[in-house]
């Protein structure tokens, strides 16, 4: 049975500890799961216990159903105490997720209005402060059939921050110069990019593909780390080969990560070796690529416009205009850029004919 939705609406801010305390004692509700347990002793001694943890779990889980009071009530555990066991983490990002794709309607999709509701609480001024709350939030991601693309935006948003300022959920406790990306940074990309995509035959979209863009120039060194370049030279391939009429595979197939070794033989310079390590990372997906038939357009447009009711969020179109303008801005073209330029001329063929001129023009400044 489902129990008071009441004081929800008010909670949209971050809580002090005064706040908290004075929430959790407010008494207007109606017998709750929580009820039983000693919250504000929690909130108190600003600490949650495995004992916690295990109590938490016997009560909440009981009908296998929380209400908002109780949702409301983890997260603020969460925001006020500072020292928490290692298992709740777990816990919190698990009953979490399923709460707000699960059991709040529509049940198993994501909408705008659920979206708010969640990043209001989490995120309000579009930082997420806490590493539990990321992981809420890829989770939710993960787990909802279709989900707001800008969900996976204020994702990416996180894991840039972490590396344009080294600030983030993603660098708490640890202290990396700014322009770093480390190889934990990449996979939480790649977490990200799979979760929205799932196991649909989607591409990569305009809100993602910007952010990865960013990335890539907040990036001092962008050729340092293997993973980075094979993974976004992956990406942005994939948002090429979109615009250019061709099916895309699930991103588990496009964006897959290959075990490969390079070894330098002669004189190569260090371009000339990272273009080779491109190719050969992109020749091993190309295969997965086919060229769209009208009737596949037209079924790709119906399923996108499914996704734009039923989530309430527009999915802005990838033109070829924009691609043009986004590789190699304003002049620059960083080494994995170069590289990637390099092996969409020899695709020139493939690729729309907005995109063959700047291709052809990116290729002779490099």
């Amino acid at each position: 049975m489902r129990r008071s939705e009441a004081a929800v609406s008010q909670l949209v801010s971050p809580f002090t500890y005064s706040a908290a305390i004075e929430f959790m004692l407010a008494g207007r509700r109606e017998m709750s799961a929580l009820q039983s347990l000693s919250i504000t002793e929690m909130l108190q001694r600003g600490a949650i216990e495995d004992v916690d943890v295990l109590r938490l779990k016997s009560a909440l889980h009981a009908d296998y159903v929380i209400c908002p009071d109780e949702a409301e009530s983890l997260i603020t555990l969460n925001e006020t105490c500072q020292q928490q066991h290692s298992s709740w983490p777990g816990f919190y990002v698990d009953t979490l997720a399923d709460y707000f794709v699960a059991q709040m309607e529509p049940e198993g999709y994501l909408t705008a209005e659920k979206a708010k509701r969640l990043t209001g609480r989490i995120a309000p001024q579009g930082i997420v402060a806490r590493r539990t709350d990321f992981d809420l939030l890829v989770r939710v991601i993960d787990k909802a059939r279709w989900s707001p693309v800008s969900l996976a935006r204020l994702a990416l948003q996180q894991v840039k921050l972490a590396i344009a300022e080294g600030k983030g959920p993603l660098r708490v406790g640890a202290t990396v110069e700014p322009g770093t990306i480390r190889e934990s940074d990449v996979e939480q990309i790649r977490r990200i990019l799979y979760a929205y995509g799932g196991d649909r035959p989607i591409a990569i979209t305009r809100a993602e593909a910007d952010e990865l863009f960013d990335i890539n120039e907040a990036i001092a060194d962008p050729d340092a780390n293997a993973a980075w370049t094979d993974l976004y030279v992956k990406a942005v391939t994939n948002v090429v080969m979109a615009v250019s009429g061709h099916a895309a595979p699930t991103r588990e197939e496009a964006l897959r990560r290959d075990a490969w070794l390079m070894e330098a033989k002669g004189e190569l310079s260090p371009l000339a070796l990272l273009s080779a390590m491109v190719s050969s990372s992109l020749e091993a997906v190309r295969p997965t690529y086919r060229e769209q038939s009208s009737e596949e357009r037209a079924l790709a447009r119906l399923e996108q416009q499914r996704v734009e009711i039923i989530t309430n969020e527009e999915i802005e179109p990838i033109e070829a205009g924009w691609l043009s303008q986004r590789i190699g801005r304003d002049g620059h073209l960083s080494p994995n850029d170069a590289a990637l330029v390099a092996y969409l001329e020899r695709e020139t063929p493939h690729i729309h004919p907005a995109l063959q001129a700047t291709v052809a023009r990116l290729a002779q400044a490099a």
